[in-house]
């Protein structure tokens, strides 16, 4: 690989890839305008406070068991096609609940529905992405990826909801749903298809999440970087709190919204500056310090300092948490090929989980003893546990070979380019077309990012 450092617009020029990053871009956007509709409709059919929010808890245990049990269809099923799948599921899924008169109890089992959808288009992006982008490119892209999510964010919170005052929930739902469509098509055109990941596999590499599960915790690199990623458990707790820490910071409902936007805006800086000025072999030393430096600024909110000094220290917090971009890397790269999806799957679950944790204990910190000791103290127990994943990385690097499948999926990415130049159906198809975007995980990634990247939905 040439020395160049690898910048945004490289990636881009990679045709699947930037038809990936606009069809996440766009849908992240409807995404937005989607939750903001469905809390809206929700509340105007029941003037009910608890089941806006009850509705909004839906999306947690299905997102869970989605990304732990349907995430090996990405691995076992061509991950275009799954994708492709996915979306229109989600599109059909979304137009039924903008159609007037739907149920309630209709609407939500649409969104749990939907919810599932997510978890195998959010393994198979992310299974695929390494095989697009090879080496630096990879973790450039990533990072755009989770720039753009964030960016989405901030545009949800400006606009979202004078969006659905302007062409009502019904038709923000629909909006959504457009999105998935749109998304499809991009994908259908603008990606190559490429064989199922276990066309060749044995059954000791058969994707499920019993194998998945004994592939990570088996590895100690793995482990350590799934460690690292789980730090975002304890880190989202300020969102959790947001509501009850402006209320001691300030009056109004405005620093609620000003406190949320800033560590969004603080990661899609941090992570454009890591990508852009981070040499690409300095990375994986910085991810430990990163993680650790994400809780000082949060640590120094137990003294409960006024709006200006929060806003500053939560959008620290936020730069400081660009390291994920890197742990996603890290773990994607690790592991083979033929079972990426499953594995991107359990560690979204897992992440899904200790956020959701996360948030309980902070709120009950929060009731018991002051929401300052619950922001401060998340800070402190993420700098306590990324000093000790720090040592462990360190370990792990010294006692397991580095990205054991980066060489497979190399091999992989050669033979399917000579299959094609040779003019062979190297994955039962013709001739991909058109172009085409997106994504970023977290996020999903992310996701959510996955997170992950991991993508957004619902």
């Amino acid at each position: 690989m040439s020395s160049k450092r690898v910048t945004f617009t490289d990636v881009l020029r990679v045709r699947e890839f930037r038809t990936l990053w606009l069809a996440d871009a766009q849908s992240a956007v409807g995404d937005q305008i989607g939750r903001i509709a469905l809390s809206v409709l929700v509340y105007e059919r029941t003037a009910s406070a608890v089941l806006t929010a009850l509705t909004y808890a839906l999306t947690f245990l299905p997102a869970l068991l989605g990304g732990a049990f349907l995430s090996g269809l990405a691995d076992r099923l061509p991950r275009r096609r799954v994708m492709v799948g996915a979306d229109l599921a989600r599109t059909v899924l979304f137009a039924g609940m903008a159609i007037p008169g739907m149920p309630l109890v209709v609407i939500c089992l649409f969104l749990i529905l939907a919810v599932l959808a997510e978890a195998p288009f959010t393994a198979a992006e992310s299974a695929l992405m390494p095989s697009i982008l090879p080496e630096d490119q990879y973790v450039v892209g990533t990072g755009l990826r989770t720039i753009t999510y964030q960016v989405a964010q901030l545009a949800g919170f400006a606009g979202g909801g004078l969006a659905i005052a302007l062409i009502g929930p019904r038709r923000g739902l629909a909006v959504d749903g457009l999105t998935f469509l749109l998304s499809a098509g991009m994908i259908m055109w603008g990606v190559r298809r490429r064989p199922a990941a276990q066309v060749d596999a044995g059954p000791e590499h058969t994707s499920s999440f019993r194998t998945g599960m004994r592939l990570i915790f088996t590895n100690p690199r793995l482990r350590v970087l799934l460690g690292l990623a789980w730090l975002a458990g304890i880190y989202v707790v300020p969102e959790g709190v947001a509501a009850p820490y402006a209320a001691k910071v300030s009056h109004g409902p405005t620093p609620v919204g000003l406190l949320m936007a800033a560590m969004p805006l603080g990661t899609a800086i941090g992570t454009y500056l890591f990508v852009r000025w981070v040499p690409a072999e300095r990375r994986p030393t910085w991810m430990g310090p990163l993680g650790l430096l994400a809780g000082l600024p949060l640590a120094a909110c137990i003294l409960l300092p006024g709006l200006p000094v929060s806003l500053v220290l939560w959008a620290l917090s936020g730069l400081f948490f660009c390291y994920q971009v890197q742990v996603v890397t890290e773990f994607v790269r690790a592991v083979p090929d033929s079972q990426r999806g499953q594995a991107v799957g359990i560690a979204s679950s897992g992440l899904l989980a200790v956020q959701g944790i996360g948030v309980l204990v902070g709120g009950w910190i929060a009731s018991a003893v002051g929401v300052g000791w619950s922001v401060g103290g998340a800070g402190l127990a993420g700098m306590a546990l990324a000093a000790l994943l720090s040592v462990l990385w360190a370990g792990a690097c010294r006692s397991t070979p580095a990205e054991p499948s980066e060489v497979e999926s190399s091999e992989t990415v050669t033979a399917e380019a000579v299959a094609v130049e040779a003019g062979s159906d190297v994955s039962s198809s013709e001739v991909h077309r058109g172009p085409w975007p997106g994504s970023a995980e977290p996020v999903g990634e992310t996701d959510r990012p996955t997170g992950g990247a991991a993508r957004h939905r619902a």
